[in-house]
């Protein structure tokens, strides 16, 4: 934008002197001037507002990660969440982990007392008065323990063939390291998602024993050989026979290009798959939305929208944080009314569950009217902008304002943004898929990206099956003892097909 040259006294009235049309041709060129200078100004005025909406969203009023706050400039803490009033630590009834005293300790060391600690009188002869009781837990030194497996041959005296005696289970090769190795190896790497050379590290100053990063990665490998199946009937489960089902994808890096990692979850179950896309190429690939049973609940990403014979539950979480953002960066007063309108549907359905199974239909309505009435009054306060007709007209769809955007979406999916108050099973906020996806976000900040497509599916299965093991009360470290012993743990209310 070239700036405008102001004309001088003798300049106009030379002008003037030429005559009618000289005057004419002035004005109109000062007005196409002044019309593109506007035109600009009203560009370079869209272009600040949308910079200074990126620039406003954080984690509380977006669905950007924590993660993605600036340290120099995080927002105060502000809660969804309405304050409890009761006191920090442990409520009345927490079962509490202190230490107590143990009846039968391992070991035991008696202190004796031989002299008077005032007149230095012996004591040794002196019966006890009071034993007091300290005890002190500790771990004892570990190191690793070698068992040699001897495997006798003989040959026979009658028929001279030589026979030897069968090797114990899963003793194949003349050096190997046993389950417990390996499934700590896994653990550290998989679980607690040490890189590979650090938990080298820990062995060695654990147990005085490097561990190569080869035979870590092989025990990897091994342990989602065997949970494959595993996750195959979770996939079957979820896609048949649970209720709702939560679903959420992430972007992660292989070998520095972009992918996507899906997952599908319950408080059950957890499975993870991995894709070069994320939309309906992926979903299909993947099998359980194109079969889903359930109602699928998500934040509302447009490719979901694409199975429209099932049902569908929206994120509310995500709305308030939506709502939040408009509260702060374009107040009218309708966002402020529609939050405090969704967390009391979301109080009164808490305080109406089971034997409920939805709120009565007069109260589900009168909810709807309110919730319709002020969808009204947003769209009413911002409206569609008419196209200026003196302008070139623009290709694709006309821009909307972003509270418009949000209010068009709410209206199309109001019956999966309220699908909370229509069945108790339903959730009001998809955070059951955000903390199943959150683990996965923790390994790319410690990792970076995986460095091959083999390592990615060796993790989604692993985690996905570890996940799955921690929701029905299982321990990590147990599980994966027993996957490489042959044995892969399987929640009581599923089963492999024959």
């Amino acid at each position: 934008m070239e700036p405008t040259r102001i004309i001088s006294e003798e300049e106009a009235r030379a002008i003037y002197r030429q005559g009618e049309e000289a005057v004419v041709a002035l004005i109109q060129l000062m007005s196409q001037t002044m019309q593109s200078s506007n035109q600009e100004i009203l560009q370079l005025t869209e272009r600040m507002q949308a910079l200074e909406d990126r620039l406003a969203k954080n984690s509380h009023n977006s669905s950007k990660p924590p993660s993605s706050d600036s340290p120099f400039d995080k927002p105060a803490p502000k809660s969804q969440r309405k304050r409890h009033g009761r006191k920090t630590g442990g409520q009345p009834g927490h079962p509490g982990h202190t230490l107590k005293v143990v009846a039968d300790p391992d070991h035991v060391v008696r202190h004796r007392v031989v002299v008077c600690g005032h007149c230095q009188a012996p004591l040794d002869t002196v019966p006890v008065v009071h034993l007091e009781r300290r005890q002190v837990f500790d771990l004892p030194p570990i190191r690793l323990e070698v068992t040699e497996h001897q495997i006798e041959h003989k040959i026979c005296p009658m028929c001279g063939a030589e026979t030897q005696a069968a090797s114990p289970a899963g003793v194949t090769q003349p050096v190997q390291y046993g389950p417990e190795v390996q499934a700590q190896a896994v653990y550290l790497n998989q679980y607690q998602m040490l890189p590979l050379e650090r938990v080298s590290e820990l062995f060695t100053d654990w147990y005085g024993h490097s561990l190569a990063e080869g035979t870590i990665v092989s025990a990897a490998q091994e342990v989602a050989k065997q949970v494959q199946p595993i996750q195959k009937v979770i996939q079957n489960h979820l896609t048949e026979y649970e209720s709702v089902v939560h679903f959420d994808e992430t972007g992660f890096g292989i070998n520095g290009k972009l992918h996507w990692l899906h997952s599908a979850s319950t408080e059950r179950l957890t499975y993870y798959a991995m894709h070069t896309k994320r939309g309906q190429e992926a979903m299909e690939a993947i099998g359980i939305l194109p079969k889903l049973k359930g109602r699928a609940m998500h934040d509302g990403w447009v490719a979901y929208f694409y199975y429209n014979q099932i049902l569908h539950a929206l994120c509310n979480g995500h709305h308030l944080r939506e709502l939040e953002f408009l509260q702060e960066r374009y107040p009218q007063g309708w966002e402020t009314q529609l939050m405090a309108l969704l967390r009391e549907m979301k109080a009164q359905v808490e305080r109406a569950q089971p034997p409920q199974a939805a709120l009565p239909p007069e109260q589900v309505a009168e909810f709807e009217r309110r919730y319709d009435a002020l969808i009204e009054e947003g769209l009413q306060a911002n409206p569609i902008l008419e196209a200026d007709p003196s302008q070139p007209k623009k290709r694709g769809r006309v821009r909307k304002s972003k509270p418009r955007n949000l209010l068009e979406r709410l209206k199309a999916h109001k019956s999966a943004t309220l699908a909370f108050l229509y069945d108790f099973k339903v959730p009001f906020d998809n955070n059951q898929a955000e903390r199943d996806i959150r683990m996965v976000k923790v390994k790319q900040k410690v990792s970076g990206c995986f460095r091959s497509t083999e390592g990615a599916e060796v993790f989604c299965l692993i985690r996905g099956y570890l996940s799955t093991s921690r929701k029905n009360g299982q321990s990590a470290l147990e599980v994966l003892r027993q996957t490489l012993m042959g044995q892969s743990y399987l929640p009581s209310f599923l089963s492999i097909p024959a």
